[in-house]
């Protein structure tokens, strides 16, 4: 067949250990024989991070803003023994939080559902996204020790110089800690616009919640920001879609969750967003097969797998032993920015060819080849588990056949 033209580039951002070895094998066994693939490319392994400052992890996001859509392998946040393994000048952050930072994305999780691999929350028979807002609150906070006799106040300095002043606490008879947390309504309004532009652009119900009854002015502010733009600029379009925007607490919304069937966006502050994307992937059955995609405000994606870079699998690998790495994350990231791509570009045949090579990567797990870690999880009788490679190339027999 003669290869699927694009139009516009994709930044492809590539990374580390065994994932960039996956990386390349998804490459060059399920796309580049069906598509003529035009993608700007920045190396983001930690050696050329470490070699550029890390100025390659900033020209990769700002390449996205440009092109609109990226597609990213799993990266190394180095820790004090990556310093040594890989002799770094400095412990990078990671690449994740600068490209976030720089889009002023939002990041969505979405379990992949196959037949064979029951939830442990067996009402759950559609995916739930998780949308989690990562700025500010206790990621960003200010912490001290009280010592006992102490008083602790929230002071703010207005531009004029003059001061607000609110007790938190005395502190007497036994010493404490305290903690400041912030926020902006700039972020605020962003992670809303993300939610609600994720929400039309997949056509789900998008539900959020807070605890605004005990929080009354910093939670209160996230409901009033997500309802003042859902009813001046959402509204009407998610009537028209026959789609629901739906506030409740967060005790509230996780009762509901648990007895829901799923097929919702659900919109989290950091810190709940940070334990619920948890809960959300181990329940629906591994990390695995989730996929991740960072969202901005103004419509930019960059799609990447949730999980990590497979450091045990990867060593094996170096001895040359074969690994039976789970790759459904990572070929979903490619498929979700392909078919992105080619809805931004009107291109019908790249947005089929991202279809079917999902549909192939499901059927092939359905029809009992698969992973050791899927092996494990699913109850689909007679499985064959099978390696890294022959995965990808067990899929190819199926996406040919689809093309």
């Amino acid at each position: 067949m003669e290869k699927i033209k694009m139009t516009t580039p994709l930044v492809e951002m590539d990374g580390d250990e065994m994932t960039r070895i996956i990386w390349k094998w998804i490459k060059d066994i399920l796309i580049l024989p069906y598509v003529d693939l035009n993608t700007e490319y920045y190396d983001l392994g930690l050696e050329h991070r470490n070699e550029t400052n890390d100025r390659v992890t900033v020209d990769s996001a700002e390449a996205t803003k440009k092109y609109g859509v990226a597609v990213k392998c799993a990266t190394i946040t180095p820790n004090a023994a990556r310093m040594t393994e890989y002799d770094l000048k400095e412990m990078w952050k990671s690449p994740n939080g600068t490209i976030r930072a720089i889009l002023d994305g939002t990041v969505f999780r979405t379990p992949i559902i196959v037949k064979g691999i029951t939830p442990y929350i067996p009402t759950w028979t559609k995916p739930i996204t998780i949308a989690r807002h990562a700025y500010g609150d206790v990621y960003k906070n200010t912490e001290l020790r009280v010592d006992e006799g102490a008083k602790a106040e929230l002071v703010v300095t207005k531009k004029d110089g003059s001061e607000e002043r609110a007790l938190i606490h005395d502190f007497n008879g036994t010493d404490g800690i305290i903690q400041g947390l912030h926020n902006t309504d700039k972020s605020i309004s962003s992670f809303a616009r993300a939610c609600f532009n994720f929400a039309v652009d997949t056509k789900q119900d998008l539900w959020f919640a807070t605890k605004d009854t005990i929080s009354k002015k910093y939670d209160h502010r996230f409901k009033d920001i997500f309802a003042e733009i859902y009813e001046n600029e959402y509204k009407a379009k998610f009537e028209e879609l026959g789609i629901e925007y739906f506030y409740t607490l967060i005790d509230d919304a996780v009762a509901r969750v648990i007895r829901s069937n799923g097929g919702y966006i659900w919109a989290c502050k950091n810190y709940d967003g940070d334990v619920m994307s948890d809960m959300v992937a181990t329940a629906y059955g591994s990390l695995a097969m989730m996929t991740s995609v960072l969202v901005s405000p103004s419509g930019v994606y960059e799609y990447e797998a949730a999980h990590g870079t497979v450091q045990r699998h990867y060593y094996k690998y170096l001895k040359g032993e074969k690994t039976s790495t789970n790759s459904v994350a990572t070929i979903f990231a490619w498929s979700g920015a392909l078919r992105k791509r080619g809805e931004l570009d009107k291109n019908d045949a790249l947005m089929k060819y991202a279809d079917n090579l999902e549909k192939a990567t499901i059927q092939t797990i359905e029809d009992g080849i698969m992973t050791g870690d899927l092996e494990a999880l699913s109850s689909i009788p007679n499985k064959t588990r099978v390696d890294t490679e022959e995965f990808l190339k067990a899929i190819n027999e199926r996406l040919a056949a689809l093309m």
